[in-house]
């Protein structure tokens, strides 16, 4: 399935369906009467937050979605019936702005969440609503009121817990495939990576949601190479796990480049907690890690962390430390075996 993070739409709610104008004719019943039915409600444009998708692809191939039009009123005082609605399902994180692209009109963070974006117009009045004392054959009815229009902007942002940033080639889809069942495309050359791919981390019982981001590269933020499209998956995180190649010549060159990007995207990404990993570190002699090690934790001034994807090596003490910066920022969460509070006494 292809990734598809934006589209543009066009939604029309239906047309409320028209009265109707009859008179009562039967053998016997000397009077008869006006007798016409309401029309039908037209359909409402709703949009709904289903689990089970993760991109917005469907929308790539069908852009203009309408509500069906409300059944006409009709004679013996039947009332049309109301319009089917059009429903729109969206991946959790869609936000729904308006043409502007600015106007943010609804943001769906969980799965269930549906709102009535247009409404139907009403159905029209038949002649029998019009009958009074004084008014005892009225020849009229009401047409239905027209739905509305609009086109509209959907824009997906992955909710993850983590997310892994760095340049192409630091090693974040071969962590990502090592931590956890997600199998991304990796090779040997640059921007390997070209849509952001998520996956599920278990790690002492407690699990967390990781994504990898596509790299980034210097002036990624004026349109250079992928652009800073991507970054908008990684506003919902609450950690980022900043990889940084140790086999490049210059790691703290690397490291000022990724943090540029990220301040001048901005969105709050800068002030995201960050964790400073320096990769690839089986492909390093002692000498040479022990340098750079030191070089990229006097740059970022944070504490740097040693791994290999390859090796494994310092990873599951990194998975550690992002459940429990996630654990720290998330106090609503459950505590976990190795997060209880032993002041509180044993419990069952």
């Amino acid at each position: 399935m292809k990734f598809l993070d934006q589209a543009k739409i066009y939604v029309r709610s239906g047309d409320g369906g028209a009265g109707a104008v009859a008179f009562l004719r039967e053998k016997f019943k000397e009077f008869g009467g006006p007798n016409g039915g309401n029309g039908g409600r037209g359909g409402n444009v709703v949009i709904e937050c289903v689990d089970g998708l993760n991109t917005l692809i469907d929308y790539r191939y069908q852009q203009h979605f309408k509500a069906k039009t409300g059944m006409h009123g009709m004679g013996k005082n039947r009332h049309g019936y109301n319009g089917a609605d059009a429903v729109l399902k969206v991946p959790v994180g869609t936000q729904v702005f308006a043409e502007d692209e600015e106007t943010l009109i609804a943001d769906f963070t969980e799965v269930g969440q549906r709102m009535v974006l247009l409404k139907g117009g009403n159905g029209g009045f038949g002649n029998a609503y019009f009958k009074s004392p004084t008014n005892q054959a009225p020849r009229h009815a009401n047409p239905g009121l027209p739905g509305t229009e609009m086109w509209i902007i959907l824009r997906l942002k992955l909710i993850a817990d983590a997310g892994l940033i760095g340049k192409p080639n630091a090693g974040k889809s071969t962590f990502l495939s090592v931590v956890s069942a997600a199998r991304p495309k990796i090779a040997d050359y640059p921007f390997t990576t070209l849509t952001p791919g998520l996956g599920v981390v278990a790690v002492d019982g407690r699990s967390f949601v990781l994504a990898d981001i596509p790299g980034l590269i210097e002036g990624a933020s004026e349109g250079v190479g992928l652009g800073d499209k991507f970054l908008a998956h990684v506003e919902r995180c609450n950690v980022l796990i900043h990889l940084v190649d140790g086999t490049q010549e210059d790691v703290v060159e690397a490291y000022h480049v990724i943090r540029g990007e990220i301040e001048a995207y901005g969105a709050g990404l800068e002030e995201k907690t960050e964790i400073v990993c320096l990769n690839k570190a089986d492909a390093l002699t002692p000498e040479d890690r022990k340098a750079k090690q030191k070089a990229l934790a006097k740059a970022s001034g944070a504490i740097v962390h040693v791994i290999s994807g390859v090796s494994r090596e310092g990873v599951e003490r990194l998975l550690h430390l992002i459940a429990d910066e996630i654990g720290i920022r998330h106090p609503e969460a459950p505590a976990t075996e190795t997060g209880k509070d032993e002041s509180e006494g044993w419990q069952p």
